[in-house]
């Protein structure tokens, strides 16, 4: 067996796997983003406490100011009905007017924190609803991560086992190409030789499908570890081809 067959025969475990894996990939992405939207639902329903508290606090000292100021309010009215003096009583009914300004304020002041609050946990009802909703598709998401991590567990580790036997038998050299090749393209690493015309002896690369001379072709069937001068890739030979290749260049000898 050429080097060229021992790299196939490991290309097409690898790509196996890889087709596993790709699957188990697509629902660990699918459970990653709901799990990131959680988390976002999460902390804008934790922002929305915080500004809840934040005014319930704030309203709570705006209706504690308006009724520590109405009891003095109600002082200096006690204080009016026993003024002495027309001059007295006018001096405290100036001040109770400048109170009940101050008082009205700050019961403006607590009605709009209110407001406020009820708008904020009107949303933050409706976020619950999201996050409620989203955790459901995370479960979803989660078990069907699990069911397809447990559907390709055999399979990949047969395949692991299978390609640690094959790697071992592969030179370390042709080894280190191949695996920088399928590191920086993946399914891409390797590519058949594709027959346009064989009488005219036209070939391509079949990544590329570009043409490559017909040393490439004549380098293939000598069971020479090949690259494609096009992009780099290794080139391969699949039996249909490998057996025309054959017969053709015999005849030719």
């Amino acid at each position: 067996m050429t080097v060229t067959h021992k790299l196939l025969a490991l290309f097409r475990v690898d790509k196996e796997m890889h087709g596993l894996q790709a699957r188990l990939h697509a629902a660990e992405a699918f459970l990653a983003s709901q799990t990131k939207q959680l988390a976002e639902l999460g902390a804008q329903s934790e922002s929305y406490q915080a500004q809840i508290r934040q005014l319930t606090a704030s309203e709570s000292n705006a209706e504690g100011e308006s009724k520590r100021l109405e009891v003095h309010i109600d002082e200096l009215r006690e204080k009016m009905n026993n003024a002495a003096t027309n001059k007295e009583y006018k001096a405290l009914l100036s001040e109770v007017n400048n109170l009940k300004g101050q008082r009205d304020e700050h019961d403006a002041e607590a009605m709009g924190f209110l407001e406020k609050i009820e708008e904020l946990k009107a949303k933050h009802a409706e976020l619950a609803t999201q996050l409620e909703e989203r955790e459901k598709v995370r479960s979803v998401a989660e078990a069907e991560r699990q069911q397809r991590s447990d559907e390709i567990a055999d399979k990949l580790a047969e395949l692991r086992t299978k390609r640690e036997g094959l790697v071992s038998d592969v030179p370390r050299d042709a080894l280190r190409i191949y695996e920088e090749l399928l590191e920086s393209r993946g399914e891409d690493a390797m590519a058949p030789l594709e027959i346009i015309d064989r009488k005219r002896h036209e070939y391509i690369c079949g990544s590329s499908m570009m043409a490559v001379p017909v040393e490439i072709a004549a380098s293939l069937i000598q069971g020479k570890l090949t690259i494609s001068p096009n992009d780099g890739c290794i080139l391969y030979l699949t039996e249909e081809v490998e057996e025309e290749l054959a017969g053709a260049f015999k005849s030719k000898k």
